[in-house]
């Protein structure tokens, strides 16, 4: 190893610790803090925002980058990819100002505040000025960063790298082709599957330790993590030793607090199962947001509510939950994959949650790209539900103020979510294809055995190579829609005929 590249790593070992410091405060902003600190939280987060921003940015740092770049011949492989992830990341820093940072920053913590006001009130008026005032920051921060590209791809970049519009417009459209037929053959089939395995009364902390078993066969350990509770369930952290899960839980329906833990537990699988000793490294932590994404869907939706899984868990639910002692295998696999149109996104089936990221990504796309203003965005979210799902919400709280996500400035996420779809049934026919009786394991409670093959093949490449290439060495072939459209398909039939 060079000394500059000896260099180039202690530099941005630092850089990590103080970004993994701003998870951590993020974290208790949403889990702990008393709502008495949001101001000097804000600030802090500021200020820390800032002080980030200007290591990465620094001029030593840039010319650093730029002479290893300049002799990448002489570098090894792992090297060559660290020193070109850090150069991008230099490259989006130094194309902003300090004072922009700092000032998205402070918006973020305002504006999530005010979106959580706003969302208990039901109401987005109170909000709406805020929004305009992150809309406006981002604006600025993609006109900085995209040259003569689109601005939307220049935020999409900073959560799923080399993607762009171009690139996810047909995928997106496939999937509304899929879906919408299926749909209708859903609603015309006037099926009412009864949801009593998981909606009547259920004693919320019957359902958190249920849920906590569940979590820890599929492998999390919990003297690395926490799991904790939260208005919007997440997944934080700051590296494979300190994973932060939250959900959340309602007496009267469990789905939401246990495939929400599932969910989840997949991110913080994906956590756990990075390679410690890259840490601190450029080329530790996650590929991308989809392939993240990917890691939580696959648990939820294509273990947790498959007709195997429940063969061994239906028992132990009905322990935990004594009132289910005569609910069929048939009944619960049909409840965990109801099917219709829903208003709430995290709360949404398998089938329609992709309009929902279809609307979102529409909606976020057009704000930054100029078309609509965030003045426009009820009634645009309102008109958007009603033709992509065919209802619409009765008040703003299930509406438009649903998500915090665009309160977070995280413009250029949502796309990532249907991404880890596609991705996460990839790879799960890729599981099936290598571990032969798959089925059969998990039907008995086996979950470790999915899990150290997700590590093996998933997990432990940490950013050493791009999204792109793990799904081709993985599978076989490119990210499509046609393991998903399987997939999702033969649960239709299953269930609706």
């Amino acid at each position: 190893m060079s000394t500059a590249y000896a260099e180039l790593e202690s530099r941005w070992a630092e850089i990590l610790d103080l970004q993994h410091g701003q998870s951590i405060l993020g974290w208790d902003q949403e889990v702990m803090m008393p709502p008495g600190g949001a101001n000097l939280r804000a600030h802090t987060l500021a200020t820390l925002a800032g002080v980030i921003h200007g290591r990465v940015s620094d001029k030593g740092l840039a010319k650093l980058v730029e002479q290893l770049h300049g002799r990448r011949a002489t570098l090894r492989p792992a090297e060559r990819r660290a020193v070109d992830l850090v150069r991008r990341e230099v490259r989006k820093a130094t194309s902003i100002p300090a004072r922009l940072a700092t000032d998205i920053a402070l918006a973020e913590s305002e504006c999530v505040e005010s979106w959580r006001v706003a969302r208990a009130a039901k109401s987005w008026t109170g909000f709406k000025k805020d929004l305009a005032r992150m809309v406006a920051l981002k604006r600025e921060v993609a006109g900085l960063r995209a040259g003569k590209g689109p601005l939307y791809d220049a935020l999409l970049d900073d959560f799923e790298p080399g993607a762009t519009m171009a690139g996810i417009d047909p995928l997106l459209d496939a999937l509304k082709e899929l879906t919408v037929p299926l749909l209708q053959r859903v609603v015309a089939a006037k099926r009412k599957v009864p949801l009593r395995p998981f909606v009547g009364r259920f004693a919320v902390d019957a359902q958190r330790a249920f849920s906590r078993s569940v979590v820890t066969a599929m492998g999390i350990d919990l003297e690395r993590a926490r799991l904790d509770l939260s208005t919007h369930p997440f997944c934080g952290g700051v590296a494979p030793g300190d994973v932060r899960m939250t959900s959340r839980f309602d007496e009267r329906d469990t789905r939401g607090g246990l495939f929400g833990a599932i969910h989840e537990a997949g991110h913080g699988l994906y956590e756990q199962g990075l390679d410690p000793k890259r840490a601190r490294s450029p080329l530790g932590g996650a590929i991308s947001m989809a392939i993240h994404e990917s890691q939580s869907r696959l648990w939820e939706n294509n273990v947790a509510r498959g007709r195997a899984f429940w063969k061994h868990w239906l028992p132990r639910m009905k322990k935990a939950h004594p009132q289910l002692k005569d609910v069929t295998l048939d009944e619960v696999f049909a409840a965990s994959n109801v099917m219709g149109p829903s208003m709430i996104r995290v709360e949404s089936d398998e089938l329609t949650y992709n309009l929902h990221i279809v609307l979102r990504y529409e909606i976020e796309r057009d704000l930054i790209e100029g078309r609509i203003e965030a003045s426009d965005l009820r009634d645009r979210w309102n008109e958007g539900m009603r033709a992509l799902l065919g209802i619409v919400p009765k008040h703003d709280g299930e509406g438009v103020l649903q998500d915090i996500h665009w309160a977070s400035g995280l413009f250029g996420y949502f796309p990532t979510y249907s991404l880890g779809n596609l991705y996460a049934a990839q790879f799960m026919e890729a599981a099936r294809k290598a571990i032969g009786d798959l089925d059969a394991r998990l039907a008995k409670g086996d979950l470790a055995t999915l899990r150290e093959w997700l590590r093996k093949n998933v997990h432990r490449h940490d950013q050493t190579v791009d999204a792109a290439t793990l799904v081709k060495k993985v599978t076989g072939k490119p990210l499509s829609v046609d393991a998903f459209a399987r997939h999702i398909t033969a649960k239709v039939d299953a269930i609706y005929g």
